[in-house]
């Protein structure tokens, strides 16, 4: 009684909005506050029990892009959004009852990419840099049949298929692009989309992305599959994107899906996928747009938002009674940064988190389990020292007070936003920068923040990011570990077969072969040791 009236006087003063404090405030909170915040949190954390209920579902939301700085600007954001000051606000998946850090370096570089950190995340083993779905024997941009089928990984969604679940992804990139791509191809190179983009002497070693989903396991057992990208499908849309390949073979894969699935739906915007029968449809395939989708700020009605892909995929998805695996990507928040397009990111991690929300009304939570995080971060910072409650979007210090001039507090440490604030119309040397008050472009949805170094895309971050989680077992989130791990968790969590999971004790079984030979060459040795002391046992023994 004692545990519920605590979660009941939370769950109220979050309720009430007690918490915030309205922006422009000066009147900040006490000592009062601060003891009984605390004392709040301590209760809550008190209540906690784990849930060791089975995982019927799983839900892994990846915010591409999104380090812990864009993290906590996303707050800031959000709740500046809601006319608070922003600091005190939570998004909802950081209220989660579990949290950790993920190592995110791929085999070969300190500072990863997506296709390497997707892989990590959905096989539970860590590669190389711009490769999918093989093991550190492949290598990039070079194709070997030889060693390629003996690098080749398996994903959660091969596992929750072959357990008798159903799976499927929603993104806001092109269903062909790295993280989508982690959970069912395997390529020396992650922009071998589609055909004209495998280089001719590797055209009868490899399939393309977009063909491996349609035509090969696990993406041709998807019940769901939603994003962008008919240029890579031979879907034809307008208008191309010279950013990435068009099919030279002639086909169109979205017809070879629609044959393959006969009571399948494919749509391609928001009012046909908001009309669709679900309890009519095994499979739904949404495709809408030529390339990756619009920014949300930008978009037009047509393009569903990503809370809209997601909770038709759960409808669908949840009518098989043994489950499902959902992975649902925020794909635009690391393009936005490669752009130093602060707003557009911190945006587009708003609109993941609206997807967040609208799948938890989906679900119950006893039987299902929500990881949110991060594949990698990006090069970007909060600095200075603004006041509490300033504009996150605005500037970092009050010249009034400082000899300093104006600059910024979310900025990149490099990109192209560098060559738009350098100053190139004086000779004085300490004029290197165009006064960023007196710029009329601040207020576009596209404009650059600020950049150290110019680069033509802003790198990624290499630090670790967070990993949120909720539901059965979440509480295995804890602590500081590798990437790859999260795939382990997903699998003991949801019994997943032939791997180890708390639905029994078989701890002998594991899914992967062990192939590394010294390990294979050491275990020979141990078993060859306990037959020869076995024998001599049974010698000296059986009379």
């Amino acid at each position: 009684m004692k545990q519920l009236a605590i979660l009941f006087c939370a769950l109220l003063a979050q309720l009430s909005g007690s918490d915030a404090l309205p922006q422009g405030s000066d009147k900040y909170e006490d000592m009062s506050f601060w003891l009984r915040s605390g004392q709040e949190n301590l209760q809550r954390i008190l209540a906690h029990r784990n849930n060791e209920n089975r995982a019927r579902n799983i839900i892994l939301f990846i915010g591409d892009g999104m380090g812990i700085s864009t993290i906590t600007a996303g707050r800031i954001f959000k709740g500046q959004m809601k006319g608070n000051t922003g600091e005190e606000y939570k998004l909802t998946f950081e209220k989660f009852p579990n949290t950790g850090l993920a190592k995110t370096y791929n085999i070969d570089k300190q500072v990863p990419d997506s296709a390497g950190t997707a892989t990590a995340i959905f096989s539970g083993v860590k590669c190389r840099y711009k490769v999918i779905g093989y093991d550190t024997k492949a290598s990039y941009n070079h194709c070997d049949k030889n060693i390629d089928e003996a690098s080749k990984l398996t994903t959660v969604a091969d596992w929750a298929q072959q357990t008798g679940m159903h799976t499927g992804f929603v993104t806001t990139t092109r269903i062909t692009h790295a993280t989508p791509a982690g959970l069912y191809a395997h390529i020396n190179n992650r922009d071998w989309e589609c055909d004209t983009a495998i280089p001719t002497r590797y055209k009868n070693c490899v399939k393309d992305i977009a063909r491996q989903l349609i035509e090969d396991a696990p993406g041709n057992k998807f019940q769901v599959m939603m994003g962008g990208g008919s240029q890579n499908m031979g879907l034809s849309m307008d208008p191309i994107d010279p950013d990435t390949c068009v099919r030279g073979d002639g086909k169109n894969l979205t017809e070879v899906w629609l044959k393959n699935n006969p009571q399948g739906k494919m749509v391609t915007n928001a009012e046909q996928l908001l009309s669709v029968d679900i309890a009519n449809t095994s499979k739904i395939l949404g495709i809408f747009s030529t390339s990756h989708l619009p920014y949300h700020s930008v978009k037009s009605d047509q393009v569903p938002t990503l809370a809209n892909m997601t909770t038709q995929a759960i409808r669908l998805l949840r009518k098989n009674k043994n489950g499902f695996l959902l992975m649902v990507e925020g794909g635009r928040i690391d393009m936005a940064h490669h752009h130093n397009w602060a707003k557009l990111a911190l945006e587009e991690l708003s609109e993941l988190e609206n997807a967040i929300t609208a799948a938890l009304q989906q679900v119950k939570l006893e039987e299902t389990l929500v990881i949110v995080t991060a594949d990698h971060s990006h090069s970007f910072t909060i600095n200075g020292y603004p006041s509490r409650g300033n504009d996150i979007l605005g500037f970092a210090n009050n010249p009034n007070d400082s000899e300093v001039a104006f600059y910024e507090t979310l900025s990149y440490a490099n990109g192209p936003g560098f060559y738009h604030h350098r100053r190139n119309d004086s000779n004085n040397v300490n004029e290197t920068w165009r006064p960023v008050d007196q710029d009329g472009t601040r207020n576009e949805p596209f404009y650059p923040h600020m950049a150290g170094m110019y680069l033509k895309d802003e790198s990624h971050g290499g630090e670790d990011v967070g990993v949120y989680a909720i539901g059965p077992y979440s509480h295995l989130i804890r602590g500081t570990f590798e990437q790859n791990y999260i795939a382990h968790v997903v699998a003991y969590a949801a019994c997943f077969k032939d791997w180890p999971s708390h639905c029994d004790n078989a701890y002998n079984r594991y899914f992967y072969e062990l192939s590394n030979s010294v390990n294979q060459n050491t275990n020979s040795f141990l078993l060859s040791l306990i037959s020869f002391i076995s024998l001599l046992f049974i010698t000296n023994f059986s009379f």
